[in-house]
């Protein structure tokens, strides 16, 4: 609430901005009008204020700030997220706000589309040409409808990344709604058709110092080998994705299994070559950068195949046969078994994130593809699952394990006490629907106690929204500087060793996890 009055810290400022509410309230009840966002919204330019996430009692506050002002200039290591490298390699502009902030970020359109919007209202298209689509909306109305329905993210954490992006990077002044929809477009409009807010304009400014982005295994890497050759070759660093070449039931496997011919120049024709392929796209990611292999199972199963029965599964599948649910099941987790060999021998790190329903709504899914925010998760279990994989490498010296998830019930049971003791293995960040302000505080109650500050590996924003980027790094140090100042205020640690452990988690942790090996 920006009520346009300086107060001190906590229950002040609060009883400052209710009593101007109820005094508006009131004059709208002597009028016998209804008080709406936009009647109750200031005047004052639109600010953040700056102890925003921050913790409210005031002792613990002014601790926080200290210590977030340690880490909040640290360069941004962005190791695991999905932007695109063709848009740094090509550094064209971005489009229109729209393009930039609403129809690429799943967490708004679903949003949405949870109050009876529609994905194609939204931008979506549909994938199948044959099929008569509804005309496309125009993008200002895109955005006009993002801008009507802010209320709908208050509490959420997209409310502070677009926060961010519109008022720290954009320089916005008006809180979106109905009215100010068309006056935030034309003034976005413009700033994104100058030379400053250009991709590799905002990623000096952002100091970024990597980027990892995520690729499909057969990628030719062309906009990698592109941005080395032009400097850029240590900045921005592919990350491989195999996962669709490890789903023997999935409707693209035998496509997948062709460009993985072609792009490793291996005929694939049965399970050797297959890994032979597998092992050669690894060694041209490693040498376009890579530091790390990222895979998202539907479990959590590393268990591994005899060498006979891995070669009948495949063959069947490659054969053209139906492989039965539980086969490729036990492939997948034969695979993953296999993909941690391949670490050990090759040092790229290796990331593994189950638990996840994709594509939840098969009819949004067959008119308009994959990734369009109807992925959920479910409960998964690790202790036995990982159990193959760990007593195989947990001890490797050559070996790096950060494992993720969004069953957040497993930190304390499952993930905290496995990383607590076997070197080989990290705790992977809250991310994705746990990627909050109450997820982050959640995930260091629950692991801390465990798995300690330093078996765990530091922020990751999983994002596609390159512009959110700084927002969510700034949120997780916040969060981070607020626990620790409640240590500090418990007298459970030393106001120095909070702002050391504060860098760590911020810098040097992930730093180190993903370090060329």
């Amino acid at each position: 609430m920006l009520c346009g009055h300086e107060a001190q810290d906590g229950l002040q400022t609060i009883a400052v901005c209710f009593n101007e509410e109820a005094d508006l309230t009131a004059q709208h009840a002597q009028t016998g009008t209804i008080p709406t966002s936009s009647t109750l919204q200031s005047t004052e330019p639109w600010t953040l204020h700056e102890d925003r996430a921050l913790p409210a009692e005031p002792t613990t506050r002014r601790l926080a700030r200290e210590i977030y002002t340690e880490t909040k200039r640290l360069p941004i290591l962005s190791m695991h997220g999905h932007v695109d490298a063709r848009i740094l390699d090509e550094d064209t502009p971005f489009g229109d706000p729209a393009e930039l902030f609403v129809i690429p970020d799943h967490y708004l359109v679903r949003m949405i589309v949870s109050q009876g919007g529609s994905v194609d209202q939204m931008g979506a298209a549909p994938v199948d040409s044959a099929r008569p689509a509804a005309p496309s909306p125009d993008h200002r109305e895109i955005w006009r409808r993002f801008c009507a329905s802010w209320k709908l993210f208050r509490g959420t954490p997209s409310r502070y990344w677009m926060e961010h992006e519109l008022v720290e990077v954009f320089g916005i002044t008006q809180r979106p709604s109905a009215e100010t929809a068309d006056a935030i477009y034309d003034q976005l409009d413009a700033a994104l058709a100058s030379p400053e807010f250009r991709p590799r304009a905002l990623f000096e400014r952002f100091d970024i110092e990597t980027l990892a982005t995520t690729d499909p295994a057969w990628s030719g890497l062309e906009h990698h080998a592109s941005l080395a050759a032009q400097g850029w070759g240590e900045r921005v660093v592919p990350t491989f994705r195999p996962d669709p070449l490890l789903e023997l039931d999935g409707t693209s496997w035998p496509a997948d299994i062709a460009r993985l011919a072609q792009s490793s120049g291996i005929d694939v024709t049965g399970y050797a070559s297959y890994l032979d392929a597998l092992r050669q796209r690894r060694q041209a990611f490693l040498a376009a950068g890579a530091r790390a292999t990222d895979h998202g199972p539907f479990l959590a199963d590393t268990t591994p195949l005899s060498d006979a029965e891995a070669n009948r599964i495949f063959d069947l599948a490659l054969s053209g046969a139906q492989v039965n649910p539980a086969e490729a099941q036990a492939f997948s987790g034969h695979m993953l078994f296999q993909m941690a060999a391949m670490s050990v021998e090759d040092g790229l790190v290796m990331q593994l994130h189950p638990g996840v329903v994709r594509n939840h709504d098969k009819a949004v899914l067959d008119r308009f593809g994959p990734n369009k925010g109807y992925d959920i998760p479910v409960q998964v279990e690790y202790t036995r699952a990982l159990r193959p994989l760990l007593e195989a490498f947990g001890h490797h010296p050559g070996f790096r394990l950060i494992v993720f998830t969004i069953d957040e019930t497993v930190y304390s049971r499952e993930l905290a006490p496995l990383a607590g003791v076997y070197p080989a293995m990290k705790l992977g960040a809250p991310w994705w629907f746990l990627d909050t302000p109450e997820g982050m505080r959640r995930f260091r109650e629950t692991a801390t106690e465990t798995a300690g500050f330093y078996n765990t590996t530091g922020f990751v924003d999983d994002t596609r929204a390159f512009a959110s980027i700084p927002a969510r790094h700034d949120l997780s140090r916040r969060i981070d500087a607020g626990y620790l100042a409640r240590l500090v205020a418990e007298h459970r640690l030393d106001l120095d060793e909070a702002v050391e452990t504060a860098i760590d988690l911020a810098y040097t942790l992930p730093r180190a996890a993903y370090a060329r090996r």
